[in-house]
């Protein structure tokens, strides 16, 4: 009898028992909760396909959805002191920064890579909201900077794609300090006269969203992004009144002319490319309005 129940009938059930995918295959949407092949969701650039919601991708991804096959290449961030306030809550902030570093490969929260959108020269400016809430601190001021630079000299557009809580709080008063400085940064690509162009993406909240974040040639943003300064319920709690639906998201931020665009995932890079092919046209590109007026409308 053991050899029947210990042996044929495991071989019986395994010839009849359906096996079972791996976990590791499938994911599920945060907004929907529909499972989500991973396969399918990487062809679909991380948008459910039952609901449309936009997940969120890392500066890799990223970039090489924006950049031409081919012809995008790292861009060096110069380095910057570490602790520089010797921080420490619950954990020292060095901990936090070795240990996001070593999930990450990066050194910071932004990457920086030039190269070409449609044939045209760019500069791509890129968060990563997972490391450290893609928070901006000496080292992200230091990377829009550098984006900047080389924007200027190699007569490049700027595109920033933040996703961002905001300023980081373990670097204080000199985290701050990167609003005005990214904000000098990105006025001296507009006098050399070369288009800056912002994509906002989920989240775009803090001293981001009060800096370089909003100061765009052309602002866009994907949808159901969320795009503030503070959080919705600090506003509600403050005012003590009930918000309208869908505040401090996209399609709000959009119809109360906050935003140009509101453009689906699939058609960034092309939209992107249009506007990159009016703005640096020879002629000195369009007007904004015109512009706004070829993009697709909101999903």
């Amino acid at each position: 009898m053991n050899w029947l129940t210990n042996f044929v009938r495991p071989k019986l059930q395994a010839l009849v028992r359906r096996a079972e995918a791996p976990e590791s295959l499938w994911t599920a949407c945060s907004s929907c909760g529909q499972m989500l092949y991973k396969r399918d969701l990487a062809s679909s650039l991380k948008v459910c396909g039952q609901c449309g919601f936009h997940m969120r991708l890392g500066p890799t991804e990223r970039l090489d959805m924006l950049f031409d096959k081919g012809t995008a290449r790292p861009v060096e961030i110069p380095p910057v002191t570490l602790d520089p306030l010797r921080f420490r809550d619950r954990r020292r902030y060095t901990e936090r920064l070795r240990e996001a570093q070593g999930k990450h490969g990066e050194r910071d929260a932004i990457t920086v890579a030039a190269g070409e959108i449609g044939g045209h020269k760019a500069v791509v400016a890129c968060f990563d909201f997972d490391f450290l809430g893609g928070s901006m601190g000496m080292a992200v001021g230091e990377g829009l900077i550098a984006a900047a630079g080389q924007a200027i000299g190699e007569g490049a557009a700027l595109i920033a794609v933040p996703a961002s809580g905001g300023a980081r709080m373990q670097e204080g008063i000199l985290s701050l300090m990167q609003m005005p400085r990214s904000t000098i940064a990105v006025s001296s690509v507009k006098e050399a006269g070369l288009p800056y162009i912002v994509l906002l993406t989920d989240p775009t909240t803090g001293g981001v969203s009060a800096s370089f974040a909003m100061l765009g040639d052309i602002a866009i943003a994907e949808p159901g992004a969320v795009i503030g300064f503070t959080g919705q319920r600090v506003i509600q709690s403050t005012i003590r009144e009930t918000l309208p639906e869908g505040f401090q998201r996209a399609e709000f931020l959009h119809a109360h002319g906050m935003v140009d665009m509101v453009v689906p995932r699939g058609e960034l890079r092309a939209t992107i490319a249009r506007l990159l092919a009016l703005l640096m046209s020879p002629k000195g590109g369009l007007p904004v309005a015109v512009v706004a007026e070829a993009a697709p409308e909101p999903g």
